[in-house]
């Protein structure tokens, strides 16, 4: 009897002691980040990127999907388009993107590597020379109105006559001029920044892009929408009228070089309508992210309407009207 209470005290200790460990067990699989499940999903989006290197912010953009099980991933870098990245990890809650060095201009590839901090992304890059920056990602906001805009008074952006109102940032030995009443960009120069911001609007240009020329029109600073007669072997995006790299015009209207064309651009949100010469091309699309280029990655917040200098050739600007949302 006695030996038989010693065996069965013993036999529970041991049962306990199985639930005790099986349990912990549990509870660290649980805390413990995964590739998959809902880690992943706390991944997954759009993402507005700032890079921070020793003299300045870079606006950056990322987005994260599942196709076939698979992790994948678009990017925007300092400039240029949105375009698929080669190589995206998430493992043990790290993740880690490439950017190549092809579309970087560098020697070497960026390599990102991050994490989860709350509600952010937060991380290191590697930089020129061997050196580490460190960038920060927060989720890009829906910026959906609860209802229609109403719009105010026309603003004239542009007097006709001198800069008054802009200001040029970036370099190059050649500047903007207003000739004629024109504002004539200078080919591979500055960009020009106009002093205002404004969040929804509706923006009217009159343009006359010279051959082989490019500019575009940024909206807040971070959404630009082409302006060229050289982009012809490139993807439809980038031909005038679209929004670089996310929305191409439909229909795509003939080029006119020298001659003088409209735009019409209605922004509310992150959708947008252009008309150009009076012919819908853009029927409220979304725009995804931020064009490389762009002031910063900040899409909850106004900004300016800014010109693009730095591409070659030149494009005329006359009437620049802005007509903002008064709520």
């Amino acid at each position: 009897m006695k030996l038989q209470r010693i065996v069965g005290v013993l036999v529970a200790a041991i049962l306990f002691m199985s639930v005790a460990v099986f349990s912990e067990a549990g509870k660290s699989e649980k805390s413990s980040p995964s590739p998959s499940g809902a880690s992943i999903e706390a991944f997954l989006g759009r993402w507005d990127l700032t890079l921070q290197a020793p003299d300045r912010e870079y606006p950056s953009w990322l987005e994260l999907r599942q196709e076939a099980g698979q992790l994948k991933a678009e990017m925007v870098g300092r400039w240029g388009n949105a375009r698929p990245l080669p190589k995206v990890e998430l493992s043990n809650g790290r993740l880690t993107f490439i950017s190549p060095k092809e579309e970087e201009d560098r020697p070497e590839d960026m390599v990102f590597e991050g994490a989860l901090v709350g509600e952010h992304l937060s991380g290191t890059v590697t930089g020129p020379n061997g050196t580490s920056w460190q960038w920060t990602g927060q989720k890009a906001p829906a910026l959906k109105r609860s209802g229609a805009p109403k719009w105010g008074k026309p603003i004239p952006l542009f007097n006709g006559k001198d800069l008054t109102g802009w200001k040029m940032d970036g370099p190059g030995t050649t500047v903007w001029k207003v000739e004629n009443g024109n504002l004539i960009s200078p080919g591979n120069g500055p960009e020009l920044i106009n002093d205002s911001k404004f969040k929804d609007f509706k923006l009217h240009v009159e343009f006359n892009c010279a051959a082989t020329s490019n500019s575009g029109v940024y909206l807040r600073g971070r959404y630009e929408v082409q302006i060229e007669t050289d982009s012809i072997a490139e993807p439809p995006s980038h031909h005038t009228g679209g929004v670089y790299g996310f929305l191409a015009a439909s229909p795509e209207l003939p080029p006119k070089p020298g001659e003088w064309q409209s735009l019409d651009i209605t922004l509310v949100g992150r959708w947008i309508t252009v008309v150009q010469n009076g012919q819908t091309i853009i029927d409220n699309k979304e725009i995804p992210g931020i064009t490389g280029g762009a002031l910063d990655s900040h899409e909850e917040l106004p900004g300016p309407i800014y010109l693009q200098g730095s591409e070659k050739g030149h494009v005329a600007y006359r009437s620049i009207v802005i007509t903002p949302a008064e709520k």
